[in-house]
């Protein structure tokens, strides 16, 4: 099931990103192909057998983990930028760019590092399972720094939150509204994502449920906003514009 629901999710993203591509190349909004394809590649290296694959390519001490975290960090720092603009939401992009937002993501990146380099990072190991089953100092260092990964992401769709429950509840087009649902849904899932460290191991493919439902729920609310405009005649003011 939860290689199913990772491909699953790896397909979606890639499909949309090579969608993306022409767009791209004629200079239209890039930054939504850029948080695509960041997507693509943070649930690529999500993934066993590619990470491994990287990971290994790169020294097999889990580097592959540490790039895989500050991809996650650059994709939803602007994903929450394209958001924010789009849903006129001046008071998260404040949040996301002002004192607060530099503040988080600052003492996010620096935990992620100081932890990684505590940790007996040797042998790949997707997850970080195998270093976390080497004994119960690495297994603490490990949830440490799951947290501190997942603490930046929560910030961005928290602060995104009210923009999306403003927008359900207008009357814009059904495409948005229905966008702004599944964003918000996706940030629920991420904010559900910080219970990982209390979720008991009978219970541990909920780790994978939250993670993988807020890819695709960002994914695919973009993608509807996206559809939106392309459909849309005359775009009304207040329309999401992310094309």
């Amino acid at each position: 099931m939860i290689g199913i629901l990772q491909w699953t999710t790896l397909a979606v993203c890639g499909v949309v990103t090579l969608a993306r591509i022409p767009s791209a190349l004629r200079g239209q909004n890039r930054s939504l192909f850029s948080i695509f394809a960041l997507m693509t590649l943070a649930i690529l290296l999500s993934i066993d057998a590619p990470y491994l694959a990287v990971d290994r390519a790169l020294g097999g001490m889990n580097i592959a983990n540490l790039v895989l975290r500050f991809v996650i960090f650059a994709a939803i720092f602007f994903l929450g930028l394209r958001v924010a603009r789009g849903f006129s939401a001046n008071d998260a992009l404040r949040l996301i760019t002002g004192p607060v937002g530099i503040s988080v993501a600052a003492a996010a990146s620096l935990v992620v590092i100081a932890v990684f380099l505590m940790m007996d990072t040797a042998g790949s190991s997707a997850g970080l399972v195998g270093v976390a089953a080497k004994d119960h100092r690495n297994a603490a260092l490990v949830e440490y720094y799951g947290a501190a990964g997942r603490l930046y992401p929560a910030f961005i769709t928290a602060a995104l939150f009210p923009a999306m429950v403003r927008t359900f509840r207008s009357r814009l087009p059904v495409l948005v509204r229905s966008s702004a649902a599944l964003l918000a849904l996706g940030t629920v899932a991420i904010s559900l994502s910080l219970l990982s460290p209390v979720i008991p191991p009978s219970l541990g493919f909920l780790r994978f449920v939250f993670n993988y439902t807020a890819i695709l729920c960002l994914v695919l609310g973009l993608c509807l906003v996206w559809i939106a405009k392309t459909l849309a005649v005359r775009a009304p003011k207040k329309q999401a514009n992310f094309t």
